[in-house]
């Protein structure tokens, strides 16, 4: 009696489907500003997963450094609104003078009227509250970078 055998060509095609059906991939630099090293890492985890690069900092002091660093390739600056020492919205204007078209968006565990008491909905700048699945976070991203890749391409 016979062996039926699977053949190793099949498997790669099925394996194949299920990425074409997945969300489409990131593109570029982020910038992720979280003192908390657990959601620092989480959110890095999640971010590299959907295909971005993510440059990790603690504060605005190595947000600034690695900014200077990198700024070229930076697309977008994620960040909590409070950090030890220059809060996160200090941070986005500072960022945002060396780079005008800098993507921002801020992440709070505050309601976001509190944030927007703050001035945080300028343009170019979005609210993502904490905390945020997976989902939310890979979706606010994508949208803003979107919008930015609309915006550039208007005549």
């Amino acid at each position: 009696m016979g062996h039926a055998q699977l053949s190793s060509e099949a498997i790669p095609d099925s394996i194949s489907i299920v990425i074409d059906a997945g969300p489409p991939r990131g593109r570029g630099t982020i910038l992720l500003v979280e003192d908390e090293s657990f959601l620092l890492e989480i959110t890095c985890e999640i971010l590299e997963a959907a295909g971005y690069r993510v440059l990790k900092t603690r504060n605005a002091t190595e947000a600034i450094s690695a900014f200077r660093q990198f700024q070229t390739i930076v697309r977008l600056l994620l960040t909590d609104v409070v950090l030890p020492g220059q809060n996160g919205r200090d941070l986005a204007n500072e960022l945002r003078s060396i780079s005008p078209d800098l993507r921002i968006i801020f992440i709070s565990g505050y309601p976001e009227n509190v944030v927007t008491r703050h001035g945080i909905h300028d343009d170019g700048m979005a609210y993502l509250p904490k905390p945020f699945s997976l989902q939310s976070l890979t979706r606010k991203v994508r949208q803003v970078l979107e919008q930015e890749e609309t915006e550039n391409t208007k005549v």
